[in-house]
């Protein structure tokens, strides 16, 4: 695809501004002609991300072709369509697709904007339409009715979170469930009825909650993956602890940080290797060198899955008759973590890893991690630009 232009830049961010996320596709003139345009791998991303549809369980040929109904915006008008999304026998199967009417709109090598919403695709030329122009008029329009439908779709259940933590946060201080350091996390799911549970998934209604006490700068916990033990030297938490472990407490351990910008007591340090997109934990021990292994792949779908939409929620530590109390006081509401920025945080040492690896009594191993954690700065680096709710 062609570079974008300034306007079309600002664009996107008017769209991203109203929770429109998008895909785009760049028609040529032969396409044009010819009434087929490849479908490109962040076509592909985009939707099969969004469960919309996965070539890659896609047969080739015309009978397993695939029909979604498509709305055409102009701006004040709409043109009913549809998408052809299918593999062709020849040339290896190469994802097509092709939206019927498409020539009525797009000249060659215009962007076209494809975003989904209410089981269609909705289109439109990102480079002609004056986006800014349909949004802001007074005069109600299709492509307007369309951002605000989307926007309004996408901060429901965001307004509704909010009102739930603004109610919790004016019942004052609230007693901790439990005496660790996770407890202001648990207190807090506790009190909005969610499940302790090791779920993948975010905890309210696809919304990511992360609570840290105010008074600590301390890293926050982006999520947990285990590394890809078929790619790795070690095929085990077990060989790591055996590798790097130490007795502490009558307890045979491996609690350490693992970061891309020093390497640790243990000698241990990360390493990204764009080549060939992966992530590399390594030992200044020779013997032992490059031990495991995560895919950037992976790594990017973990942390698009768990911070999709996240509330980042402080709250003020009280000690009340000897026991912790939890003040929840304000939210940062970040979306659509920026994976490229993952990779640099890493390099930068900002986002780091943490191994909690320890022996149980029955000779086998509990791993809580590899945690992957960053400094509380990488929030405004991950993310675009987020929301910030005082609570009391």
């Amino acid at each position: 695809m062609r570079k974008l232009s300034q306007s079309e830049q600002e664009k996107i961010k008017l769209l991203t501004k109203n929770q429109v996320s998008i895909t785009l596709i760049e028609p040529t003139a032969t396409g044009l002609k010819k009434s087929i345009m490849d479908a490109t791998g962040s076509v592909r991303s985009f939707f099969k991300e969004n469960n919309i549809h996965d070539y890659d369980l896609q047969q080739q040929g015309p009978e397993n072709k695939v029909i979604i109904p498509t709305i055409i915006h102009t701006g004040f008008e709409t043109i009913n369509s549809k998408a052809s999304l299918y593999r062709p026998k020849t040339k290896k199967g190469d994802p097509r697709i092709w939206f019927y009417g498409l020539t009525k709109i797009a000249k060659p090598n215009d962007l076209i904007a494809i975003t989904f919403f209410e089981n269609t695709f909705q289109i439109f030329n990102l480079t002609q339409l004056e986006i800014q122009t349909f949004i802001d008029s007074n005069i109600l329009n299709p492509f307007k009715e369309l951002i605000n439908e989307i926007n309004n779709t996408e901060n429901e259940i965001a307004l509704e979170l909010l009102t739930k933590l603004r109610k919790l946060a004016n019942l004052g201080p609230i007693p901790s469930v439990v005496k660790a350091d996770t407890s202001v996390g648990r207190t807090l799911e506790t009190a909005l009825n969610i499940p302790i549970n090791s779920s993948k998934q975010p905890d309210y209604k696809g919304i990511e909650l992360k609570s840290f006490r105010s008074k600590r700068n301390n890293r926050k916990n982006l999520f947990n993956q285990v590394a890809n033990w078929k790619l790795s030297k070690f095929k085990s938490s077990s060989e790591i602890l055996d590798a790097f472990g130490y007795e502490r407490e009558g307890v045979f351990r491996l609690y350490c940080t693992v970061s891309a910008i020093t390497k640790n007591s243990q000698g241990l340090s990360l390493r990204l290797d764009s080549d060939i997109k992966q992530l590399i934990e390594y030992s200044d021990n020779n013997e032992i060198g490059d031990f495991v292994v995560w895919t950037l792949e992976t790594l990017h779908e973990r942390l698009r899955e768990k911070h999709k939409e996240t509330f980042w929620i402080e709250a003020d530590s009280i000690l009340i008759d000897e026991k912790e109390h939890f003040l929840y006081k304000k939210a940062e509401h970040t979306k659509k973590p920026i994976t490229s920025q993952f990779d640099l945080l890493i390099e930068q040492g900002i986002i780091a890893l943490d191994h909690l690896i320890k022996r149980k009594t029955s000779g086998g191993v509990a791993e809580k991690g590899p945690s992957f954690k960053m400094k509380p700065k990488g929030i405004q680096l991950l993310f675009p630009p987020s929301e910030i709710y005082e609570l009391i």
